[in-house]
C-alpha cells in the first residue's frame, strides 16, 4: 500500500486525522482553497458584556429636576370670608330701551350722576353691562358712554345673566 492512496501517510491525511480527533466535520477541498469560518463565541461574549454594561448604566442616566417653589406667605381665605358683601353693579338695557341698575329704573340723563354716587360707596369701579338682543347698537353704545362718564373704569359685557340677588332679572340657563 502506498502512503498517498489511502491518505494515512500524506499531509492531507494527517489533517483529516487531526480534525477527526477534535470532533470537527470537514470536507475535503482541493489543495490551496481557503476555508472561511467565523468563530462566534467571542462575538457573543462581547455582546453580552456590552448588554450588561448598558443595563447597569441606564438607570443612572435618568435626570431629575428639582424645583424649589417659594413658601406660601398668605393664609387661605375661608369660604365665609370670601363672600362679597356688595353685589356687583349690573346695568341692564331692556328691549324697550329702559335702563336698570341693579333692578332700579334709571333715566338715561340721570345715569352718570347715579353711577357716581354708587361708585363713591364702592372700592371697585367695575360695571357689568347687559343689553337685550333687540336693543339698537347705537343706543347701547350711548348707554356705555354715559356709564363711563359716571365713573365706570371697567365695563364688562355679560354673555349670560348674573345670578345675584340685586340683579333685577332671573338668571337664564
Amino acid at each position: 500500500m502506498t502512503s498517498g492512496s489511502n491518505g494515512s501517510g500524506s499531509p492531507s491525511g494527517r489533517v483529516l486525522r487531526a480534525t477527526a480527533r477534535r470532533g470537527l466535520a470537514t470536507k475535503q477541498r482541493p489543495k490551496g482553497q481557503v476555508r472561511a469560518e467565523i468563530n462566534v463565541t467571542p462575538l457573543v461574549d462581547v455582546v453580552l458584556v456590552l448588554l450588561i454594561i448598558f443595563m447597569v448604566i441606564t438607570p443612572l442616566l435618568t435626570k431629575r429636576f428639582w424645583i424649589h417653589t417659594p413658601k406660601q406667605e398668605k393664609e387661605e381665605i375661608e369660604r365665609s370670608q370670601a363672600a362679597d358683601p356688595e353685589p356687583p353693579l349690573v346695568l341692564r338695557v331692556t328691549e324697550d330701551e329702559s335702563i336698570n341698575v341693579n333692578g332700579t329704573a334709571v333715566p338715561l340723563a340721570e345715569l352718570p350722576d347715579r353711577l357716581r354716587r354708587m361708585f363713591a360707596a364702592r372700592e371697585d369701579h367695575v360695571l357689568f353691562f347687559d343689553a337685550a338682543d333687540a336693543v339698537r347698537y347705537g343706543f347701547a353704545v350711548e348707554v356705555m358712554d354715559r356709564a363711563r362718564e359716571g365713573g365706570a373704569v371697567t365695563i364688562a359685557t355679560l354673555a349670560t345673566a348674573l345670578n345675584s340677588p340685586g340683579s333685577g332679572a332671573p338668571a337664564t340657563n
